[in-house]
């Protein structure tokens, strides 16, 4: 497949990194490559610079959000949930419409500092925002209760007995989206529903957050036990 990956951050990263792997053809949207590429000092998050990654992973080709999404199959949303609309109309609406958007991405407010809150949260979701954004594209929600590495590698933690959750309103996208996460290694995908049960995938961050502080390691994640 086509795919491109918005968000030039860990997440972004790492997702890229393993799409490639599996032999896709991948590009990395930002809103300005050569300012990605010409950054020299690590991110707030403390990650190094996009240049030293990309090094590394020359596959992966770099452009502005419109032309990585303009000849897309699949396009992940792994932008920083406060500047995923912005990010996505950059895009451009008439190179979503049709296609299917992989929101993994949450709506993370750190505006009264750590830990952050939801913005959206309980009434509303991120995903539910980009689909009203965009009414022409089909939004999944996915990954977003997982760190990276165990997005692309879930055989890290307990083997890969756990779960992952989609959330959209297209069973056509849904069933799509399944199959990437099957790809990755995923076995007990789970259908929440249409796009507004991303409601409950987003606010499982909190406890997830908690979790991280309490288990001092992000490799963990949620299994449903039935």
């Amino acid at each position: 497949m086509k795919i491109a990956v918005l968000g030039t951050g860990m997440v972004g990263r790492t997702i890229a990194g393993a799409f490639a792997g599996l032999g896709h053809d991948v590009v990395i949207g930002t809103r300005d490559p050569q300012a990605t590429l010409a950054r020299t000092e690590p991110d707030v998050m403390g990650t190094p610079p996009f240049a030293q990654w990309h090094a590394g992973n020359t596959g992966v080709g770099v452009e502005a959000f419109a032309d990585a999404v303009s000849g897309a199959e699949l396009i992940v949303n792994a932008t920083n949930g406060g500047g995923s609309l912005a990010a996505l109309s950059a895009a451009g609406t008439e190179n979503l419409a049709g296609k299917i958007i992989m929101d993994i991405s949450n709506p993370l407010d750190f505006s009264q500092g750590m830990p952050p809150s939801l913005n959206p949260v309980n009434t509303d979701s991120l995903g539910e925002q980009i689909q009203r954004s965009f009414p022409e594209a089909k939004v999944v929600k996915t990954l977003n209760t997982m760190n990276a590495s165990v997005m692309v590698d879930p055989a890290r933690v307990a083997g890969g007995d756990h779960s992952v959750f989609v959330s959209g309103n297209d069973a056509d996208a849904k069933a799509a989206v399944t199959d990437i996460l099957k790809g990755f290694g995923h076995r007990d995908v789970i259908d929440l529903g249409d796009i507004t049960s991303a409601r409950g995938a987003e606010m499982l961050l909190p406890i997830w957050l908690r979790l991280w502080g309490a288990l001092g390691t992000g490799d963990f994640n949620f299994k449903i036990a039935r």
